[in-house]
């Protein structure tokens, strides 16, 4: 990208430069053994997706320039959600044309969106904290109608970092969307608050797989 004659040199004046930016440290690089060109395993700076965008951000080449136009490009699509949130499930309904989905199963993973969205809207209310307590409560839904959480799920077809709803058939879709949508009824009906008595009161506890299925 850089056409630089002296990439390592090149790298270590970009890293000071990001450096000096950032008014600190770039410190968040890790190194990891890598094969080298000479076949030996050495210690190479490795960076994580976000990092990597901001140092193409920071690369003055013309190489550079089809992704820093692509980056301004989704970030005016994202403010543009904000303003108008239904471009982003619009955004969403041609992603999923494109890459083969049938009709029918994306009205069923819009379906589970808002689904998800009242769920998680019932949560906060509730006083149920997003990331960890999010993700036990989800994993109880899970387990409701699959005999496993969602990381067990995951690992059952064969999924790293791609979407299990994603992925999901339309069946497990609706078998999902039950769960979801009872806890969100039995959360509304009991008034829990806080996270573990959204746990008492969660769809694992009041149905079973059997009821679900």
């Amino acid at each position: 990208m850089t056409e630089s004659t002296n990439p390592n040199r090149y790298w270590s004046v970009l890293k000071r430069k990001l450096s000096e930016e950032s008014g600190q440290p770039y410190e968040n690089i890790v190194r990891l053994k890598l094969k080298a060109f000479d076949g030996k395993m050495r210690e190479t700076d490795v960076a994580n997706t976000k990092q990597l965008l901001r140092i193409i951000q920071s690369v003055p080449s013309p190489n550079a320039e089809p992704f820093k136009l692509w980056l301004a490009q989704v970030g005016t699509e994202r403010l543009d959600e904000m303003a108008d949130p239904e471009l982003a499930m619009q955004r969403a309904i041609e992603t999923y044309r494109k890459k083969g989905y049938s009709e029918e199963w994306i009205e069923q993973r819009i379906q589970s969106i808002k689904v998800r969205k009242d769920l998680t809207a019932e949560w906060n209310r509730s006083g149920v904290q997003h990331g960890q307590e999010y993700a036990i409560l989800t994993d109880e839904i899970t387990k409701a109608w699959s005999r496993k959480t969602t990381t067990e799920y995951k690992k059952y077809k064969g999924l790293q970092k791609e979407s299990l709803r994603d992925n999901m058939t339309s069946t497990e879709l609706i078998l999902n969307m039950l769960g979801e949508v009872a806890t969100t009824e039995i959360s509304k009906a009991d008034n829990p608050n806080g996270f573990e008595e959204s746990k008492k009161f969660n769809c694992f506890s009041e149905i079973t797989c059997a009821d679900i299925s």
